[in-house]
């Protein structure tokens, strides 16, 4: 009798054991989905709230601060080639927390602040002749806004005016060098928001107005110029995707929120998928947890770098690979 009841613990025990085991290795599976390969360390002074854009394999990005100054310098990222060269310093005023976007092959940095003063100067950048042009101001003042170029002409929105968060929106016109407000977006007003754009469709959350991080999702159609509400990003148990000075891109058809600021700095990274309405958790970004970072990608390829965590500011960047099995680097 004794042995028989030994016999049945035993087998018990070994059943239980294997499902521990099975349980573990799938989350384990879940959570390693995902990662990140260390690329060139940039040339220049580590800083964060920089702005840029991409054009072909190409990462353009400068202006920022560096916790001592604002800065001006203007750099390249090769994605091919893995390197960093320094182009033409970007003309006007020495910010951080402006906007960059990218449009027909043209690059634009504008807006931002001083150190003193919200900015509405802006700036085109041609890459083959690496010279910058002063293009017509934005209307109003703005730093911690939104950029995107989408459909042959440029937008900024929402960010904050020196008095108030704002949630207006301006499409910004090249071939005639004006700038136009729209109306219809129902969003929250906010600063530090982010956007990705995936097939035209240009998708905006996150941000933080008033001390509260904001959980509202939109998504812009350049063709009508109209705003349409999606599923709020608290919208499962699971989700845990509110934050500010996140960065956005796109990569193989999937949207992707990462880093950004959440009561201290983060690493997390999220995955849209816009077929579904759904995000999942991919594995965090394996360096330091940071906020005011920026992303480059070509839609085929994505990289994260730079920013700050707390006072200690980051020259560092790495290549995100998401469809990869997470790899711990030395």
């Amino acid at each position: 009798m004794n042995k028989r009841k030994s016999y049945v613990y035993k087998i018990t025990g070994m059943a239980l054991l294997a499902m521990v085991i099975t349980s573990c290795s799938s989350d384990d599976d879940d959570d390693e989905l995902g990662n990140f390969v260390d690329r060139s360390v940039f040339d220049g002074s580590a800083r964060s709230s920089v702005s840029g854009f991409t054009i072909d394999n190409m990462g353009y990005m400068g202006v920022g601060y560096d916790g001592d100054d604002y800065l001006a310098s203007f750099w390249a990222y090769d994605m091919e080639g893995d390197f960093w060269s320094q182009k033409a310093d970007f003309p006007g005023a020495a910010r951080n927390a402006a906007v960059g976007f990218q449009v027909d092959g043209t690059g634009y940095i504008g807006s931002g602040y001083d150190g003193v003063n919200e900015l509405a100067d802006f700036y085109s950048y041609n890459a083959a002749s690496n010279t910058w042009t002063e293009i017509a101001p934005l209307p109003i003042v703005r730093r911690s806004a939104v950029g995107f170029g989408v459909n042959g002409a440029g937008y900024i929105g929402t960010g904050y005016d020196g008095e108030n968060d704002r949630k207006d929106f301006w499409k910004y016109n090249p071939e005639n060098d004006t700038w136009t407000e729209l109306v219809g977006f129902g969003g929250d007003k906010r600063r530090s928001a982010t956007t990705f754009t995936i097939d035209g469709l240009v998708y905006l959350g996150t941000g933080i107005s008033n001390g509260v991080y904001l959980d509202d999702f939109w998504v812009f159609d350049p063709a009508t110029e109209s705003w349409t509400s999606k599923l709020d990003l608290d919208e499962e148990d699971d989700y845990a995707i509110q934050r500010s000075n996140a960065v956005g891109f796109t990569l193989d058809g999937y949207g992707y929120i990462a880093t950004g600021e959440l009561g201290g700095a983060t690493n997390t990274v999220w995955e849209y998928d816009p077929v579904s309405d759904e995000w999942e958790q991919k594995t965090s970004f394996e360096g330091a947890t940071r906020q005011d970072a920026i992303a480059f990608s070509n839609g085929t390829r994505a990289f994260i770098g730079m920013g700050r965590t707390g006072t200690l500011y980051l020259d560092d960047l790495d290549e995100f690979f998401p469809l990869d099995e997470f790899e711990e680097e030395d």
